[in-house]
């Protein structure tokens, strides 16, 4: 289950082309967080270029940058375009090389608007699947069909510590199947280990 429908760059993407002489650059990868998304402008920002504009979204954080152009003709329709294509944790980074036409400010709309949608269109995507984590202890003479199980559930090992009783375990399941996850691994060990949901 996907959460609400998003999606996330599956690897970094880039795609270049003409605009009445002028050469755009888009640049986009996958991002936790604010700070790498800040990170990967400067990055791929070219100091030669005429702008380097851009946005990032993830969650409710989301920024976006004309670098110098008109008001609300670059980085504004970046970040319109991430939203529109349904995606999160993304940072979209388009350089323009000036050609010498003047694109006017509707054009620069569409060229960086364009460039970044067709930069995302191309790009190979994932589901974002928000997940829960829980926690639970696990004997020994239980470890081993867990650890086999867990896949079925689509869980993700986050965190095992072994005791001498067994391992402590915090694993993620999708939201969507938290109950179905705690009772399927209480009924596992025959109700030795009854996950908690983590706060």
């Amino acid at each position: 289950m996907s959460a609400d429908g998003l999606v996330m760059l599956a690897e970094p993407a880039r795609l270049e082309r003409d605009v009445r002489k002028s050469l755009f650059l888009a640049q986009a990868a996958p991002v936790t967080t604010p700070a790498d998304a800040l990170a990967f402008v400067r990055a791929v920002s070219d100091l030669d270029a005429t702008h380097n504009c851009w946005a990032y979204r993830i969650g409710q954080d989301y920024r976006s940058d004309d670098d110098g152009e008109p008001g609300g003709t670059a980085g504004r329709p970046i970040l319109q375009v991430i939203d529109g294509q349904g995606f999160d944790n993304v940072v979209v980074v388009v350089t323009r090389w000036f050609g010498g036409i003047k694109l006017g400010a509707g054009g620069l709309v569409r060229a960086y608007g364009g460039t970044a949608a067709e930069c995302l269109r191309l790009a190979p995507r994932v589901p974002i699947v928000r997940r829960t984590r829980l926690t639970f202890h696990c004997g020994f003479g239980d470890l081993a069909l867990l650890q086999a199980r867990l896949p079925a559930l689509d869980a993700v090992v986050e965190d095992e510590a072994f005791d001498a009783e067994g391992a402590r375990m915090v694993i993620a399941v999708p939201e969507g199947d938290v109950e179905n996850a705690i009772g399927r691994i209480a009924d596992l060990t025959r109700g030795q280990s009854v996950p908690r949901v983590v706060a």
